[in-house]
């Protein structure tokens, strides 16, 4: 299965995943609630962009281009950015303006340590056995992700994927850690973009999920746990090797470059 750019930039954008909203870095402003569903809309759609790589880490946000883009008035856009700012996907700089937020090495391992012990913790309190509606549920979403995978459809595959995690999760019956798990996870989506496009991933995803299911099933704590934790890795890494990779290459064009003046 494979995906060519020009599919994935053409397919439609679709009303948002109801997410819990991070709280964690910029304190709430004053919004008009009349634009309130055109901004969640907008922050939707930018989103999916960052987590699948169309706007990259360290990519300006321009106010004109998403006025242009979306057909907003400036004061919308800035709502969009403020919120997405406060969801950790956006960082400004001073003379810069917005930009996709970015991670050092060392900040995606901090980043991924944090959500692997908030993620097993969850794994090791969610009540066993899983009430079947409960687990239907699970299973329902996890269908429509199997479906958007398999019609390469990117944009339901992320969406499924988020509410798989979230209907996962919320089977601790712990509002705080369900909405802390959302928090961190939300913060490392530019950081997904380094393997959500590829098919091999999401179909190891797609399996991780029913391999989830099936130790809910089961009631085998102990397989979930690793299972939650493992399922962490892939896109960890990729954005380390990416990250790694960019930088040796940066370092030996600085290198022939010093090396031709002399």
């Amino acid at each position: 299965m494979t995906f060519a750019r020009s599919e994935i930039v053409s397919q439609p954008s679709h009303s948002p995943v109801d997410l819990a909203p991070a709280r964690l870095r910029v304190a709430p402003v004053a919004r008009d609630r009349d634009v309130e569903p055109l901004v969640r809309q907008t922050v939707a759609t930018l989103e999916e962009d960052i987590v699948l790589g169309f706007l990259n880490p360290r990519e300006r946000l321009v106010e004109d281009d998403l006025r242009n883009r979306f057909g907003q008035k400036r004061h919308v856009v800035r709502q969009v950015l403020t919120e997405l700012e406060r969801m950790g996907l956006v960082e400004r700089r001073k003379n810069v303006g917005a930009l996709v937020k970015a991670y050092s090495a060392k900040e995606v391992h901090d980043l991924y340590e944090v959500r692997e012990i908030l993620e097993t913790s969850a794994a090791k309190r969610i009540p066993l056995p899983v009430p079947p509606e409960r687990l239907e549920q699970l299973v329902a979403i996890q269908r429509a992700h199997d479906e958007a995978v398999a019609a390469s459809d990117l944009r339901a595959a992320y969406r499924a994927n988020v509410a798989f995690h979230k209907a996962l999760f919320s089977l601790v019956d712990n509002d705080t850690l369900s909405s802390a798990i959302e928090d961190y996870a939300q913060r490392a989506n530019s950081i997904r973009s380094s393997s959500m496009v590829f098919p091999a991933h999401l179909e190891r995803a797609r399996r991780e999920h029913w391999e989830i299911i099936e130790a809910l099933k089961e009631g085998n704590r102990d397989t979930l746990v690793e299972l939650c934790r493992r399922h962490l890795i892939p896109s960890r890494d990729a954005y380390v090797e990416r990250y790694q990779r960019r930088h040796r290459e940066r370092a030996d064009s600085e290198k022939g470059i010093r090396g031709n003046a002399v």
